[in-house]
């Protein structure tokens, strides 16, 4: 039974990463966000503006909570996921902890790029963009760094990077590049 959480920063790969290496592994991959809009049939950006924040890590917590009942999965979690409540203490007991870790320049490229659909960043431009990236990062990177491994994803450009980075990431946490 294997449990692998995979935090960091928004833009750092989570996702790509994690859809990657449950290829290579044959684990189920979950997106917590996705998840949690299935069960709410909301967006996120939507539970954010009518609960307020609050009320939405209430909901990311009891939703991280029950997914890491599941067994042999591979879980994207939002980039606060780590931050709020003992949310990295409990992901800590019942899994492995990967923090996908880059540069605030490397994070704010990325989320340049796609920076509409992230109602939190969209009115930013890329100068108060990369001091909002320094800023959260300098915030969250205490509860990251709690992580059992830290993982280097500077440079997730293209599918090559990630075919490599998934293998990387897949002989960090099973020796061989086998499944345990």
């Amino acid at each position: 039974m294997q449990r692998i959480f995979l935090i960091g920063y928004m833009g750092v790969g989570k996702t790509t990463l994690g859809k990657a290496l449950a290829d290579r592994t044959g684990l189920s991959f979950i997106d917590l966000d996705l998840f949690i809009e299935g069960r709410y049939r909301k967006t996120i950006r939507q539970i954010f503006e009518a609960e307020g924040e609050e009320a939405f890590r209430e909901i990311e917590r009891k939703a991280l909570h029950e997914v890491a009942e599941f067994e042999d999965i591979i879980l994207s979690t939002g980039g606060g996921t780590p931050c709020f409540f003992d949310n990295m203490t409990y992901m800590n007991r019942v899994g492995t902890t990967v923090y996908l870790k880059a540069s605030p320049e490397a994070l704010t490229e990325r989320i340049a790029l796609g920076k509409q659909s992230r109602p939190t960043v969209r009115h930013l431009d890329d100068k108060a963009l990369h001091a909002f990236v320094r800023k959260a990062l300098t915030h969250r990177t205490p509860y990251y760094e709690r992580a059992h491994h830290a993982f280097d994803v500077e440079r997730l450009v293209n599918d090559n990077d990630t075919d490599d980075a998934a293998h990387r990431l897949q002989q960090l946490l099973y020796g061989h590049g086998e499944r345990r």
